[in-house]
């Protein structure tokens, strides 16, 4: 799987909606500030203006980095149809720290969609790669670049929703 480009089907949905709003609302509502700005007159000084189009060239830079993650999808994954009985992408897994005796909980995902404050891990991650094909109360270790760190997996179950 490494190297792949891999999405959930919740991530690709997503994204899809984020492209929609980008080119349907975001782009009319950008064009309409850089209407209103001209209207006022000379743009050599006009922060309205320059605003607007910096606004602009950052909704047409994430189409085109949106486009480029669909256009190079490998393979979706339908969290429905994964497995709990192993981890694998599309999986929430609540793990236990063996070092710090707390329990975490992941969502094993695609890179594109790897958000650490959510606890969405990628699959190609130190932590995402150890405990990808872990059962329930497999010990696994993630060489990170903070050291060695042991989890215990608890519970494997799908990530709907």
């Amino acid at each position: 799987m490494a190297g792949k480009n891999i999405m959930t089907r919740a991530g690709l949905q997503k994204l899809e909606d984020e492209l929609h709003d980008l080119k349907v609302n975001q782009r009319r509502e950008v064009a309409q500030k850089i209407k209103e700005a001209r209207e006022q007159g000379d743009l050599s000084e006009n922060a309205e203006y320059d605003a607007a189009k910096d606004e602009q060239r950052d909704i047409e830079a994430r189409i085109e980095e949106i486009e480029k993650i669909l256009k190079n999808l490998d393979e979706v994954i339908d969290e429905e149809e994964v497995s709990s009985d192993t981890i694998n992408i599309g999986c929430k897994v609540r793990v236990l720290d063996m070092e710090y005796n707390e329990e975490i909980t992941f969502s094993i995902v695609g890179s594109n969609e790897a958000n650490s404050r959510k606890n969405k891990i990628s699959n190609e991650s130190p932590v995402g790669k150890a405990l990808i094909g872990a059962r329930v109360d497999d010990v696994v270790t993630a060489e990170t670049m903070a050291g060695e760190i042991q989890y215990k997996v608890i519970s494997i179950e799908r990530n709907i929703g």
